[in-house]
């Protein structure tokens, strides 16, 4: 008398048999769609072997497109080159701005006087910097932009702006200048703590004379620290 297998047990059996056959009809799919690509191929470079013109058309247009695409992108440099280097903002344009555009303005101006890595960097959580460049002799520079609306009748920049300058330039950004920009007005009093810190203004009248004209701003300030020993130009 024979013994019939439990149902469990041909159960247990069946997802096995199942999987199979999923996964041989899973490579059977596969080696029929690699032969329909490899047929596609073989007729496509047939095709072209017998109407190879067609391919050097595609290439002769590849490579024209290449050309413009590369010309244009010279030209775009070119042209921005040359709108940096004639760079001029006028006073009451600087008022006009936003505080973000203001803090782009800062930074064109940058570029315009060779620092071609300014980048405004200026948002929450920027820790006293909106615009970091380096000069052409390798300084690093750390700017913080207080713009105001009003011009000189706005509120002065006081000594607390300069303190989070100097708390957090050289310690959290490496700088090797550390400036304040306005085009509103500085108390004595901060004015006074940049000298004893090493920190470095550019009131209205400054920013007005390196706004409008082509001379860099570090030719506009004094006590310039020297070039660090791995400079740009060396």
């Amino acid at each position: 008398m024979t013994r019939r297998r439990s149902p469990a047990r041909r159960r247990t059996r069946r997802p096995g048999r199942r999987r199979q056959k999923q996964r041989d009809a899973q490579l059977i799919g596969l080696l029929v769609a690699g032969v329909a690509v490899i047929g596609v191929v073989v007729t496509v470079v047939n095709w072209l072997l017998a109407h190879w013109w067609v391919l050097v058309v595609g290439l002769v247009l590849a490579a024209l497109a290449a050309v413009g695409w590369f010309y244009n992108r010279q030209q775009r440099a070119r042209w921005e080159a040359v709108r940096a280097q004639g760079l001029r903002y006028a006073l009451l344009q600087l008022d006009a701005l936003h505080h973000a555009r203001f803090e782009d303005a800062v930074r064109d101006l940058m570029r315009r006087d060779g620092c071609a890595d300014a980048q405004r960097v200026g948002g929450g959580g920027d820790l006293g910097a909106d615009v970091k460049a380096t000069d052409p002799y390798g300084r690093r520079w750390v700017i913080q932009c207080k713009h105001r609306r009003d011009g000189v009748r706005g509120s002065a920049v006081g000594t607390p702006d300069l303190q989070v300058l100097n708390g957090t330039a050289r310690q959290v950004h490496g700088a090797d200048v550390a400036v304040i920009v306005t085009n509103g007005r500085v108390t004595a009093p901060a004015v006074a703590f940049a000298k004893q810190q090493r920190l470095h203004v550019v009131d209205r009248r400054t920013l007005g004379v390196w706004a409008s004209g082509s001379r860099p701003l570090w030719e506009l300030l004094r006590a310039m620290p020297p070039p660090p020993r791995r400079s740009a130009l060396s």
